[in-house]
């Protein structure tokens, strides 16, 4: 008799624990508690029971016991990440705590586009209202410093296209910029034609942004750089516009005298033998692939046509002709 009593108990627990146990996957794996696309901000210190409170003000209707089981039988309530979050419509506490404990934040973009300054750039940078601000325009000195970069001059360094969470800070994002960039260059110079008359892939960037300032027409990059790269191997000079322009400063007002062709600044091409000491803009991937594989026509010269492209002549006599007719 006793032990038909203890069978029939054990009998009980176990089957209380099995619907236990179907509760828990039901409430937790399987039921939707994200009625419509929620937007979430977990903070630093923020607790388990913190983003209990933030999803229930978001109508999220999350049971507490069950979520809090969950969370610590998998050990997901010492990892959450800090960051906003999109809940997707539909999501389940198993979802969402996934998400969170993963780092799946909302991505922001800022793109800078190609050809930009670095001082366009970081301005861009001042006025995202998304970004966590921490440096000043004096601060900029130890910039390259605080990313971990062996140049002192931030030009040209930063690739284009970058994403980041809410509350990224400024100096982050230029690291993973910064980061980006180096790969990128890395790679294509991994990949160059042998013959290009450059010795390191800063050259390469150098080469790249004066590309880039020159054309925006993609067909046009790897003639421009053919041409430039063509001069270098003459001992020519390089004679390009940009460089003069980005040498001037704040003394550019939107045309370029006689005088200025003159002036002997570190980035006047028309004075200075080779490339200039720095990148002039922040150059693409294309431009940066097509200073890296130049076209081996014969063109030495170039000249705007006023449609964008250019018209380029191996001679000074057939260059003489094309600047009659597209620029005097």
């Amino acid at each position: 008799m006793f032990r038909s009593i203890v069978a029939f108990t054990l009998l009980m627990v176990f089957g209380l624990l099995s619907i236990w146990a179907g509760m828990h996957y039901h409430i937790i794996e399987k039921k939707p508690i994200v009625i419509g696309e929620t937007v979430i901000e977990i903070k630093k210190g923020d607790t388990l029971e913190t983003v209990i409170k933030t999803l229930r003000n978001q109508r999220v209707m999350v049971n507490r016991f069950w979520f809090k089981l969950f969370a610590y039988r998998k050990h997901l309530d010492r990892t959450l990440k800090v960051g906003e979050y999109v809940l997707a419509k539909g999501a389940t506490a198993a979802d969402v705590l996934q998400q969170l404990t993963e780092g799946r934040t909302r991505q922001y973009s800022i793109t800078f586009p190609e050809g930009w300054t670095f001082k366009q750039m970081f301005q861009a940078i001042k006025e995202n209202p998304n970004l966590q601000h921490t440096l000043s325009d004096s601060e900029l000195k130890d910039l390259m410093a605080k990313i971990g970069s062996d140049k002192n001059h931030p030009e040209g360094l930063f690739f284009p296209d970058t994403y980041f969470s809410k509350n990224t800070s400024d100096v982050d994002l230029l690291k993973r910029a910064h980061d980006r960039m180096q790969a990128v260059l890395r790679e294509e110079w991994r990949k160059r034609d042998q013959n290009v008359p450059l010795d390191d892939p800063y050259q390469a960037l150098i080469l790249a942004s004066i590309v880039e300032k020159e054309t925006g027409a993609g067909e046009e990059r790897r003639q421009i750089a053919g041409v430039f790269a063509r001069r270098l191997k003459k001992g020519m000079l390089l004679q390009t516009d940009p460089t003069v322009i980005y040498g001037m400063g704040d003394d550019y007002h939107g045309d370029i005298r006689h005088k200025d062709l003159r002036e002997p600044t570190p980035y006047n091409t028309y004075v200075i033998e080779g490339l200039p000491p720095t990148p002039i803009a922040m150059p693409g991937k294309q431009s940066i692939a097509a200073a890296l594989h130049p076209d081996d026509g014969d063109a030495l010269f170039f000249v705007a046509r006023g449609n964008g492209r250019h018209a380029f002549s191996a001679t000074l006599a057939e260059h003489e002709k094309y600047v009659d007719r597209y620029q005097r």
